[in-house]
């Protein structure tokens, strides 16, 4: 009985520090929500006062919003630019890792590492000579951001996808090859279905990166093809003035899309994180 009543304390504690832990992720986003329906005069006077018939300011905020930002202008940019980055990631990466895990020898290897290397460098050490070299190769564009995407993005994609490759079996691949499947119908038609759940897991992890990335596309496309967090930063003012009650709605508008893509694809995460680590 007393292991029985102690089994029940111990899921109450993990149910109350579950539900804090939600409360405390959550009400960031329920604030701004929040916030986005009150007049910006009232925003920092009284930031977690729920909208009442003094504040209350309807969409003017997300009308204000829109127009001061383009924002179509930038959630198309930004649209293009994550759909086509996760895409090239997420089959670069797993024909990649399909080639170290197969291909035993000290190139592999070392090309494996080199993967593994690039996730422990940070962004900002390489900023610099990254921007300079991008600009000499014209990769400062929509088009050439994918490929700078790609080349941060791969070092965690294939760790993961080696990681997985390692527990699938080598014979299904061998009787594929048996029944006249070449190397790249082997890998289309048998290999990437059976990696969907690291590739769902890819892609998720890589779409809310660079959709919600401020950095790399304010250094290289700038405002030319601005991109939503961009675009955000230009409802600051002269003399650090900000229309926060515009910027809300922005930031509202900014994490629906992200929002209903994690909350559609988050069976798989758990799934694929832990089949990409089953052998490391």
């Amino acid at each position: 009985m007393r292991t029985a009543e102690r089994s029940n304390a111990v899921k109450t504690v993990i149910y109350v520090v579950l539900a804090a832990a939600s409360v405390t992720f959550l009400a960031p986003i329920f604030i701004v929500l929040m916030n986005s329906f009150k007049g910006k005069l009232y925003i920092s006077d009284a930031p977690f006062e729920l909208p009442n018939i003094k504040t209350f300011s309807g969409l003017e905020n997300y009308i204000s919003g829109l127009e001061k930002t383009g924002f179509f202008s930038a959630f198309g940019w930004s649209l293009f630019i994550t759909f086509f980055s996760v895409i090239a990631i997420v089959l670069f990466t797993s024909m990649t890792a399909w080639y170290i895990v197969r291909v035993k020898n000290r190139f592999t290897k070392v090309l494996y590492y080199l993967f593994v290397f690039s996730m422990i460098v940070p962004f900002q050490m390489v900023m610099f000579t990254m921007t300079k070299t991008a600009v000499d190769l014209n990769l400062d564009n929509p088009v050439g951001i994918i490929l700078i995407y790609l080349g941060f993005g791969s070092g965690l994609a294939v760790f993961m996808f080696c990681g997985f490759l390692k527990s699938v079996p080598l014979e299904i691949e061998e009787a594929a090859m048996m029944d006249g499947c070449g190397p790249i119908q082997t890998f289309f038609m048998i290999v990437f279905p059976i990696m969907k759940p690291t590739a769902i897991t890819v892609a998720i992890l890589n779409t809310m990166w660079i959709w919600n990335d401020y950095l790399l596309p304010y250094l290289l496309i700038g405002s030319e093809y601005k991109t939503i967090p961009v675009a955000v930063q230009y409802l600051r003012g002269g003399y650090g003035s900000v229309d926060m009650g515009a910027m809300m709605a922005m930031l509202v508008l900014a994490i629906i899309p992200i929002v209903v893509f994690y909350l559609s694809c988050q069976k798989y995460i758990i799934k694929g994180v832990v089949a990409g680590a089953v052998k490391g």
